[in-house]
């Protein structure tokens, strides 16, 4: 017993020393996130809201997946230049108090028309949080410690997405679709009063006001580019996981709402439990971030490969456990890169092309993932998404080259 409580109270001590050194203020960010998140139990079902609740047919699924991709990048160009403009803070209550609203009022929208306007809408103003959110982290976060609130704040998504799905599905199983847009809305609406309550100019202290003298367009940075093609093909695989992963775990396997919500509140478990000791110990090795982000994507893209196996629940599993680890490794360091990059130049613009490259991927994703399995049926359509990993591979192994000319014939990446 005492043995057990020696390794008990060592490995939990190792945990938590993993969350120290934490501005309080990325502390309430995570937590607002995480009320805001925790609400969110439509997009995970949402595919499946359209195609049951409201008949619509796959073809017209991909294009209201692709009006939510076309909203989610207007609205993060946008939030990235009212950033740069008015600051971050008043983006932030902004975006969260009328998406409320706009969450709410989804549910009453039923003609394709309708619902293709209102989720574009929706997205605008949803995610003109993005990059104000991103660069408000960056202002509360020590430079050693910006990984690392990165993924408190990614942590915090993370549980609030494991609890938003398991109730959702039981909510859905027991009532209907419509209480999960009521509690989208009223989720928005509290994490934005929050934010005027605990994050106030006045009373909270940026940790990071540093300002480039000659700021660098973000447009005119060779490198970032690259690195955003590789963020655009890693987040059309990725988020298939939000629609067509979903829409396969009910047509192609048989498992109710329920259990799906059950198996993608698996993603944020794990990432709850394993993330923050996870990155903690990358940090302390001589990994790049780049030679990181291309084991992430390594992991994302076999993934796919374990579903093309057999309908076998253990696959299925092994194939969550792939993809949330590709995920943990990816984010994180992606979104660091992105952070250091902005230096260079204004932070909203950057922090705006990071969350645009992943709301083109939200354009494409959806729209070719449902196009293709309508096509070429669900295995086909999984080897084509691990395949095209290959591509986001190959541009992250050539960034790495060319932002290290010199080294790259003489260091070998731990990780390749």
């Amino acid at each position: 017993m005492k043995l057990y409580n020696f390794f008990y109270y060592s490995l939990g001590q190792a945990y938590l020393d993993t969350f120290r050194g934490l501005s309080k203020e990325v502390w309430w960010l995570a937590f607002i996130t995480l009320i805001n998140r925790a609400g969110t139990m439509v997009i995970p079902f949402l595919s499946l809201y359209l195609t049951t609740n409201l008949n619509f047919t796959l073809d017209d699924v991909a294009w209201i997946m692709t009006a939510f991709g076309f909203g989610s990048l207007v609205g993060s160009w946008i939030g990235g230049k009212l950033t740069d403009k008015i600051g971050y803070y008043k983006v932030m209550v902004i975006s969260l108090v009328l998406s409320g609203f706009l969450f709410i009022g989804m549910q009453y929208l039923e003609t394709f028309q309708t619902v293709c306007f209102g989720v574009f809408v929706l997205m605008a103003v949803a995610d003109m949080f993005r990059p104000a959110m991103f660069v408000a982290l960056n202002a509360y976060s020590k430079p050693e410690n910006k990984t690392r609130s990165v993924t408190l704040i990614r942590l915090a998504i993370n549980l609030g997405f494991s609890m938003g799905p398991a109730v959702g599905g039981l909510i859905i199983t027991t009532m209907s679709y419509g209480g999960l847009f009521w509690i989208d809305g009223f989720s928005c609406m509290l994490a934005g009063l929050l934010l005027l309550k605990v994050l106030h100019p006045k009373k909270s202290k940026a940790l990071d006001t540093e300002v480039s003298a000659s700021p660098l367009s973000a447009y005119a940075d060779k490198s970032f580019i690259i690195f955003l093609l590789a963020m655009v093909i890693f987040g059309i695989i990725f988020l298939q996981f939000i629609s067509t992963i979903p829409y396969f775990y009910k047509e192609g396997i048989g498992l109710s709402e329920f259990e799906i919500g059950l198996l993608m509140g698996l993603n944020g478990l794990l990432i709850f439990i394993f993330e923050m000791p996870l990155i903690k110990w990358f940090e302390n090795k001589s990994f790049t971030k780049i030679g990181l982000m291309i084991f992430g994507l390594i992991l994302t893209s076999i993934s796919f490969l374990f579903l093309t196996i057999n309908p076998w629940l253990g696959f299925i599993i092994i194939s969550m456990f792939l993809l949330t680890f590709g995920e943990m490794i990816v984010f994180p360091f992606s979104n660091s890169f992105a952070l250091d990059r902005a230096k260079r130049g204004l932070k909203g613009e950057y922090m705006a092309l990071y969350s645009i490259a992943f709301s083109i991927a939200h354009i494409f994703a959806h729209n070719l993932g449902f196009h293709l399995i309508d096509a070429l049926g669900f295995h086909n359509t999984w080897i084509i998404m691990s395949v095209s990993g290959l591509i986001g591979i190959g541009l992250l192994i050539y960034l790495k080259k060319q932002m290290n000319p010199a080294k790259h014939l003489q260091e070998h990446d731990n990780i390749l």
